[in-house]
C-alpha cells in the first residue's frame, strides 16, 4: 500500500531573470532547539511504501535539482526485495516541498529529523545522493541515534566547488525564456535548445527539465532557483564538525565520477570511522540512474 503526504504546491517564480522574487511560503517552527539557535523546519512532501515495521526503513534523499520521483522505481523494487518500508522525500525548495530562503544543510537536516520523528521511522537506514548525501551525513553526525546505518552516494564531507558544474546549470536555467501558452512538448523542446548552449550533455538537460512545470498556462521552474543560487557555495561545501558517527557507513562511488577524490578519504574516516568504500564501474555521478541494478545490489549487500 502506498501512503502519500499532504501535497504542497506553492507559487513559484517565472522563467528568466526578470521575475526572480521569492514567494512567501509557510514555514513550520522547529520542534527542537538542539543546535542552540532556533531553526524553522518545513513540512516536506514525501511518499512512503509500507513494509515490515520490525526492521529499519530505507529513507532516500535526492540531490540538487532532483526530487523524490528520482527514486520511484528503485523504491518500489527495494520495498519488494527487502520487505522494508521505503520513504522518498522532496528536499525544501525542490519537488512538491515548500520554498524557503534558507538552504543550509543544518536546515535540511532539521526538516528530515522532524519528518522521521513524525512518521515514527527512527532509527532508519539513510541513503543520500549528492546534496542529499551531505544532508544525511550531517543528520547522522548530529543525531546518530536516528540513523541505524548510512549510505552516502557519490559525495563526501569535503568541498566539491572545483569540480562542480552546478553553478553554470543554475545560470543556464535562470536564462531560459519560454513564452506563455505553448504546448508542453514545444516548451520542453525550446527550453532544451536554450539550455544546450551551456549544457552539452543531453542526459543532464533532460534531468534538469524534470523541473519545468506548467502552472496556469505558464511554464516555470519548480525548484527555488533564487535560494539555490544564493546558497550554492554552502551546498557545495559541508559544515565543519568535530563529532563522529559510530554506525556502519557506506560511501558508494561512481567509477566515472570525480566527486569523491582519494584526498577526501582521511576526512571521511575521521567523521565516519566505520566507513566502507565501494565503486560502481561505468557509473557517473547519478549512480542510481546509470546503473540501477548495481545500485540496488550494493544497498542490499550493505544491509545483509
Amino acid at each position: 500500500m502506498l501512503r502519500w503526504a499532504r501535497a504542497w504546491r506553492l507559487p513559484l517564480r517565472g522563467l528568466g531573470p526578470s521575475s526572480l522574487s521569492a514567494p512567501r511560503v509557510p514555514l513550520a517552527p522547529s520542534s527542537s532547539g538542539r543546535s542552540g539557535t532556533e531553526r524553522r523546519s518545513v513540512l516536506l512532501s514525501y511518499r512512503l511504501l509500507d513494509g515490515e515495521e520490525a526492521r529499519p526503513a530505507l529513507v532516500f534523499l535526492h540531490g540538487l535539482f532532483g526530487s523524490k520521483t528520482n527514486f520511484n522505481s528503485i523504491a518500489k523494487a527495494l520495498a519488494q526485495q527487502t520487505g522494508r518500508r521505503v520513504l522518498t522525500v522532496d528536499a525544501r525548495n525542490h519537488g512538491d516541498s515548500p520554498h524557503s530562503p534558507d538552504m543550509s544543510y543544518e536546515a535540511m537536516s532539521q526538516d528530515v529529523q522532524d519528518l522521521l520523528t513524525q512518521l515514527g521511522l527512527v532509527p532508519c537506514v539513510l541513503v543520500g545522493h549528492s546534496m542529499g548525501g551531505r544532508t544525511a551525513m550531517l543528520l547522522a553526525l548530529q543525531r546518530p541515534e536516528l540513523v541505524e546505518r548510512l549510505i552516502a552516494v557519490d559525495i563526501s564531507p569535503v568541498e566539491t566547488t572545483s569540480n562542480s558544474d552546478f553553478p553554470s546549470y543554475m545560470a543556464a536555467m535562470r536564462a531560459v525564456d519560454v513564452p506563455d501558452d505553448m504546448s508542453r512538448s514545444s516548451a520542453r523542446k525550446l527550453a532544451d535548445q536554450q539550455l544546450s548552449t551551456v549544457i552539452q550533455d543531453p542526459a543532464v538537460r533532460q534531468f534538469l527539465l524534470t523541473n519545468l512545470v506548467e502552472v496556469d498556462g505558464r511554464f516555470i521552474w519548480r525548484v527555488n532557483l533564487e535560494a539555490l543560487a544564493q546558497h550554492v557555495d554552502k551546498i557545495l561545501a559541508f559544515p565543519p564538525r568535530q563529532e563522529s558517527y559510530p554506525g556502519p557507513t557506506l560511501f558508494l562511488l561512481g567509477g566515472n565520477s570525480q566527486y569523491v577524490h582519494p584526498s577526501h578519504h582521511s576526512e571521511i574516516r575521521r567523521l565516519f570511522p566505520q566507513a566502507q568504500m565501494q565503486t560502481v564501474p561505468n557509473a557517473g555521478h547519478w549512480i542510481h540512474a546509470d546503473c540501477p541494478q548495481d545500485f540496488m545490489a550494493a544497498i542490499r549487500g550493505f544491509l545483509a
